[in-house]
């Protein structure tokens, strides 16, 4: 990636720009980012469908390996998005919330109960952002970054959702 790209400030994304360039059209949740209204919970229900997608034709191995390219092809990217949006963590890029979602799901029971409950949690983490979360997002202002705060989001919502399964037995 080249030092000399520079940047665009778009002021309002739409579908032309989201379907300009494969990484535009990911990093927006394939246009659920476009959300007028909290496109970050839009990204995460994106998440849901296209996560149980995968389990039906991927046996469990193999969808760890997606799992984790949904992360690095996630980092490209948010990079690339947000460079040409002119701003690092603009709000309809959401593939930061899908990937990490998907880490939930991947330990979440696949119950309609349970997976609400890790919607919620991770909405709530994600939104809040308790520390160390609210520090990456502060501080790394790359797509890293942007990629990573929703990780541990992801992480407290496991946690949280551990807990909770050891408690309801």
């Amino acid at each position: 990636m080249s030092n000399t790209q520079h940047t665009t400030q778009i002021s309002a994304p739409d579908w032309h720009f989201v379907l300009r360039h494969p990484a535009h059209f990911l990093a927006f949740g394939f246009g659920s980012g476009l959300s007028p209204v909290a496109p970050g919970t839009a990204g995460t229900l994106v998440a849901i469908p296209l996560y149980y997608a995968f389990v039906v034709w991927l046996p469990m191995p193999l969808m760890y390996a997606v799992l984790i390219a949904a992360l690095f092809v996630g980092v490209w990217a948010c990079d690339v998005t947000g460079r040409a949006l002119g701003e690092v963590d603009y709000g309809g890029i959401v593939w930061d919330e899908i990937a990490a979602f998907f880490l939930v799901l991947a330990v979440t029971p696949a119950r309609p109960l349970w997976v609400l409950l890790a919607f919620m949690l991770f909405r709530l983490f994600d939104i809040w952002k308790p520390w160390p979360i609210s520090w990456v997002d502060s501080r790394c202002k790359n797509a890293i970054g942007v990629m990573l705060d929703d990780v541990l989001a992801a992480v407290f919502t496991v946690l949280v959702m551990f807990s909770i399964q050891k408690w309801w037995r």
